[in-house]
């Protein structure tokens, strides 16, 4: 069995939790370094706005931005895991628009915020 830590590396769908200002962020890590944290992704209060949006294929208003959050501001990094109760983020995106979330999150570039 791997340890867990070696699963946060560039390529996990993860969700960042963040102090000052809070926020928590869902998305494709594309860094981690001792700096920052380069996440492809949304605010977590956004993601089930975005899946109701790719699920009927409505204009898209919502769309994944690259973020960059420094580690001074990083408190937690959780893999999209699911769980016994709650399928992952990105298994209800497959479940639901027939699309790995990972090439969703990557479509369509967009700039750092």
């Amino acid at each position: 069995m791997t340890e867990p830590a070696a699963d946060l590396a560039a390529g996990s769908l993860v969700v960042v939790h963040c102090g000052t200002p809070r926020e928590k962020v869902w998305g494709l890590m594309l860094r981690l370094d001792t700096v920052g944290v380069v996440v492809r992704g949304l605010d977590l209060e956004s993601v089930e706005d975005w899946l109701r949006q790719e699920r009927s294929g409505a204009e898209r208003l919502i769309a994944p931005a690259t973020f960059f959050l420094p580690m001074h501001r990083v408190q937690r990094i959780d893999l999209d895991e699911s769980t016994p109760a709650a399928a992952s983020f990105a298994e209800r995106f497959a479940a639901g628009c027939g699309r790995d979330a990972r090439e969703a999150l990557l479509a369509g570039g967009g700039g750092a915020r």
